[in-house]
């Protein structure tokens, strides 16, 4: 358990600029411009403090959304050049005959890296996330002190508002995660296989796999297969009724035509995970777990030779 855990450190610590510096540095720059925008008069606080009074908070629950949006993009792209480069990286820097003198087996090397891909590496990259909350958090308490019209109350609004938009994303993360494991997982596979070349290969499979059906059984053409119905429903990202019910209605209040109910986090979570083909998911787990040992009887054989 403690060389397990030995090898996700060493996962956090080789790409650390990736997940905790590159977003540290983002996070950094989008504190500056939010000082800058107020200090130069860029934002006029009063009418921004206003307008937090009018719109009930809606404002700072779809800032916080939009940017746990914009991070869950950073973090997808991320974890797939991760997954594409990380899987190899023991062949370009010789770690591999370290790795090889103890008593770890290659299928544990590459399941620490599925894991820190799904762990450690996503859950710093929420922290930060979090703490840009926290930012959004300060500034719109800040433009309705200004105003005049922030209270104890308001302050307990904005923090149930965190919390309930806090755990929407952290359920979406785990719901995200669950079911892209296996695309992570074939990805690593096939990076452990051939290196860097599985970027390419990795974003052409689907097309390939599809194509093949559409030579071999027939059909209008590629795109119109039954694997690539499949993948689409597999890479579709889980929805769920209550958030775009709730944005919609957001968007309406934000225009002063209509009110709009408090975001319900447990609510939204709860749609997140019964949204969820726990099937597929279960499915998913056993590919993955087939795919990276898989690759790692090939890493053991290609390296033993």
């Amino acid at each position: 358990m403690k060389a397990f855990t030995a090898l996700m450190h060493r996962e956090f610590i080789e790409h650390k600029g990736a997940f905790f510096l590159g977003p540290m540095l983002l996070l950094a720059v989008l504190f500056g411009l939010t000082i800058l925008a107020f200090t130069v008069g860029r934002v006029d606080v009063h009418l921004s403090g206003a307008l937090f009074t009018v719109a009930p908070l809606i404002i700072y629950e779809m800032g916080f959304f939009g940017l746990g949006f914009a991070w869950s993009l950073y973090l997808a792209v991320t974890l797939f050049f991760y997954c594409a480069d990380g899987f190899a990286a023991d062949k370009r820097n010789n770690a591999m005959l370290f790795w090889k003198s103890m008593p770890v087996t290659d299928f544990k090397i590459l399941l620490s890296k599925l894991t820190a891909a799904v762990t450690i590496l996503p859950g710093v990259v929420f922290g930060l996330a979090l703490l840009s909350g926290v930012l959004l958090f300060g500034v719109a308490f800040a433009t309705m002190s200004i105003n005049g019209t922030a209270s104890v109350g308001t302050l307990g609004a904005i923090a149930g508002i965190y919390g309930n938009v806090a755990l929407t994303l952290f359920t979406a993360l785990i719901a995200a995660l669950l079911w892209y494991l296996p695309v992570m997982a074939l990805v690593g596979a096939i990076a452990a296989a051939i290196g860097r070349w599985a970027i390419p290969i990795a974003l052409l499979l689907p097309t390939l796999i599809s194509t093949l059906e559409w030579v071999t059984l027939g059909g209008l053409h590629p795109f119109a297969t039954n694997t690539w119905r499949f993948l689409q429903y597999r890479l579709a990202v889980p929805q769920t009724d209550y958030v775009d019910t709730w944005f919609a209605a957001a968007e309406t209040a934000t225009s002063g035509r209509l009110g709009v109910p408090r975001f319900d986090g447990v609510a939204a979570s709860g749609e997140v995970l019964a949204s969820l083909d726990w099937t597929q998911i279960g499915i998913g787990i056993v590919f993955a777990l087939a795919a990276i040992y898989l690759a790692s009887e090939y890493r053991r054989r290609v390296n033993d030779n």
